[in-house]
């Protein structure tokens, strides 16, 4: 397969550029495992560029009015829109992702510069009647310099939708886009080099343990914030505090569970059971029901048509509309993801579908995985605990409400959760005494800009989507007028 883009340049200060190593990183299809395009071999150097642009860029950038910003903001999203397919093709075959869910991430990231362009007004401090003779006052001011890094399922989309937020609140942006799947970030970095002022919006492709690890420690980088594994958050809180004080916040990894009660309809919650496992993404979706916790008298019923949905779900090429599915995205995510298929041959949980690598000649390369079901899942299983970022679906029984939080709790994750019922009292008790950041009753998936997203224990800190982010990317500073 030839290169599927020219496109192989990062962006700092606004100038396309090439890496202060000269080196490049191959990207490889992970439907056939061919090599179809290469992104910049990123450096401590290159971080330290970038930087100094930014911190030259934000305060023109934060002096902007509000409705200046905000022009340039939704400019920066029709700008976007405008090479969206090209974009769709290049994301496809780099991810892995399927074409037709996938169309609508160009979407999502216009739609977000739009949300957070007109929010810019809000950027408001407060007055407080401390004593009665002064005046005091707090202002909210941009951070200056901030990273974003974004994982591989969603690369642009990201890019962009996360960083909206910090642009709307006058940071200048360092992204560093996820080093299995860059290419859509060196299209991203073309646009934006035209939209937007230089050094307000820099992109840093490269290693993690190079380039992402330099962003993370550097000391003018004093806002952070990462979507990944909780190793991998965990390992961002350490090395950030190790240079600075700094503000982190994380999305992280979730084994999120969906709670069905005996009066729904079995047929309902087997569409939301596969709808929620997210498997048209290869379950790679940290929001994914992936535990689905069925109560005894349904259990049966909802497992039998779940099994059957899931077992009908078509794999193959992620450019065909009818694909259901694609490959995961890299070889050591298929090598994580084969190795629950093996850790379960010993647990005594029940393969009811799937289990391996999907036979045939259009399967021999690529990194495949079959949609999967286990049943008979328990707490102590690795299927349970763990979060596979696959297409893996573990399901549980439960027979008393107590006994089903207590399952739902039974995580260090609380990122989603799904409540399904028609006893409004049951809903709401469930949903407030489960442990996770972001709960659906009677849905799944759906997030809504505007409604924050985030999670509680380890799944995360600080809250996303709505205008707490936006907040987020400022600091409070008090004015005291002493008039007497």
């Amino acid at each position: 397969m030839a290169y599927v883009t020219t496109s192989n340049r990062m962006l700092i200060n606004g100038a396309l550029v090439h890496s202060s190593s000269g080196e490049f990183d191959e990207s490889i299809n992970p439907a056939t495992e061919e090599v179809i395009g290469q992104s910049p071999r990123g450096t401590k150097e290159d971080v330290e560029r970038a930087v100094a642009a930014a911190e030259t860029a934000w305060p023109g950038w934060a002096a902007t009015t509000p409705s200046e910003r905000g022009a340039r903001m939704r400019a920066f999203g029709e700008a976007l829109r405008a090479r969206s397919e090209e974009i769709l093709k290049v994301e496809v075959a780099d991810t892995g992702n399927t074409i037709t869910p996938m169309r609508g991430d160009v979407g999502v990231a216009v739609e977000s510069l739009g949300y957070y362009a007109g929010l810019i007004h809000e950027l408001k401090g407060e007055t407080m009647p401390a004593t009665p003779d002064n005046l005091h006052l707090t202002l909210r001011e941009p951070y200056g310099v901030v990273a974003r890094i974004a994982p591989f399922n969603h690369p642009l989309m990201f890019a962009v939708a996360r960083t909206a937020a910090a642009l709307a609140a006058g940071n200048a942006v360092i992204v560093k886009p996820p080093e299995t799947s860059p290419l859509s970030a060196m299209v991203l970095a073309e646009i934006a080099s035209d939209m937007l002022p230089p050094g307000v919006f820099n992109i840093l492709t490269g290693a993690g343990a190079t380039v992402g690890d330099a962003i993370v420690r550097h000391p003018g980088i004093k806002r952070i914030a990462f979507i990944g594994s909780p190793s991998t958050g965990r390992a961002i809180q350490r090395a950030a505090a190790e240079t600075a004080v700094k503000h982190v916040t994380l999305e992280l990894g979730g084994k999120n569970p969906l709670i069905a009660f005996p009066d729904t309809d079995p047929d309902t919650i087997a569409d939301a059971a596969v709808r929620g496992m997210n498997f048209t993404w290869q379950g790679q979706s940290c929001g994914s029901t992936s535990r689905l916790l069925l109560h005894e008298d349904i259990h049966d019923a909802v497992l039998e048509r779940v099994v059957e949905r899931v077992s009908k779900l078509k794999i193959g090429d992620p450019t065909d509309p009818a694909t259901d599915m694609g490959p995961v995205n890299s070889r050591i995510q298929h090598e994580k993801v084969l190795s629950f298929f093996e850790t379960a041959k010993s647990d005594g949980s029940r393969r009811m579908t799937g289990g391996g690598r999907p036979s045939g000649a259009n399967f021999e390369k690529g990194f495949w995985v079959e949609p999967t079901v286990y049943a008979g899942v328990r707490p102590g299983m690795r299927l349970w605990q763990e979060e596979v970022f696959g297409p893996i679906l573990s399901v549980g029984r439960w027979r008393t409400v107590d006994e089903a939080i207590e399952l739902a709790n039974s995580t260090e994750y609380g990122l989603t959760g799904a409540v399904w019922t028609n006893d409004i009292r049951n809903a709401l008790s469930v949903a407030r005494q489960i442990r996770s950041g972001h709960v659906w009753i009677n849905g799944v998936s759906n997030h809504f800009l505007g409604v924050p997203f985030g999670g509680m224990k380890n799944s995360g800190v600080g809250r996303e989507e709505g205008i707490e982010e936006m907040f987020s990317y400022t600091e409070a500073k008090t004015i005291n007028i002493m008039l007497n």
